[in-house]
């Protein structure tokens, strides 16, 4: 399937990441060596699932590069907006394009085999829209310090992930009701109350178990929704804040060094052999 990158935000004056942006994509903010996205359109390179990639609200002049296609959108000015414009390039590629792939560009530590395991993870069954999510002790191991925001249910607490996959139908329905969701997407309280009132009390009140939820939210939209439980931290691993920021920069030098390092033990190994 094809994959839809957005990167149109522009962080602006006062908010965490602006210092390290001087005003241009968030998506260009260098993380050990490599535009952001960069690290993400690598992933999407190395993946066996993935055909074009859709990028949206970068410039071709910014010099990013991909083993895969890159099909250059114009930022929209909104978040939907922008999926919207990225299934219908899609479906210009492919008449008869299912499903896509929405990524955000803010998930440097993501690896081409985790999107793979999305990908057949989520075909094993016909829904409309497959929402990934991490368990709060996975997220903390891998990175202990990520502070993330945890949604509290009755079996589990879970961050959400930034990598997600949808039916192309939903470019074309709910859209008044996806404009808000996505709008409070940094607030689980705010979202629920969008979806009902009654939904957002008993969220409120933990009553709810993940799947209870995801039964409840599914019927109450008109879909067929299914959470996609990661056991992975990287897909959920986004970069918000200044500190998130340096998480990544020093993990991703670390495995820079890493591969440099046993590349060079490979290249040794080889001469030697001959």
């Amino acid at each position: 399937m094809d994959a839809i990158v957005t990167a149109g935000g522009i962080p602006q004056p006062g908010e965490p990441l602006y210092p390290f942006s001087n005003g241009s994509s968030k998506a260009l903010i260098d993380v050990a060596g490599k535009p952001m996205v960069q690290w993400v359109l690598d992933a999407l390179g190395q993946s066996k699932s993935v055909d074009n990639v859709i990028l949206i609200g970068v410039s071709p002049k910014s010099g990013l590069t991909c083993a895969k296609p890159i099909h250059y959108i114009s930022n929209q000015g909104r978040m939907l907006a922008n999926i919207v414009a990225g299934v219908n390039k899609a479906i210009e590629l492919k008449k008869k394009t299912e499903y896509v792939l929405i990524v955000s560009s803010d998930i440097p530590a993501l690896k081409g085999g985790m999107v793979d395991w999305l990908v057949d993870t989520a075909m094993q069954t016909k829904d409309e829209l497959y929402y990934g999510v991490c368990p709060r002790e996975i997220m903390e191991a891998r990175f202990p310090e990520s502070k993330r925001t945890y949604t509290k249910f009755q079996d589990i607490q879970v961050c959400g992930a930034d990598i997600n996959v949808i039916h192309v139908n939903q470019a074309t329905t709910h859209l008044d009701l996806w404009e808000r969701l996505i709008g409070n997407r940094k607030n689980p309280l705010r979202q629920a109350m969008v979806i009902g009132l009654d939904i957002a009390y008993k969220y409120m009140t933990h009553q709810f178990t993940l799947q209870g939820l995801v039964d409840k939210a599914s019927a109450r939209i008109g879909i067929k929704g299914r959470a996609i439980l990661w056991s992975q931290a990287e897909p959920c691993m986004d970069v918000d804040k200044p500190h998130q920021l340096e998480i990544m920069r020093e993990d991703l030098a670390r495995q820079k060094k890493k591969a440099a390092a046993a590349e060079k033990r490979a290249q040794k190994k080889a001469v030697t052999a001959k």
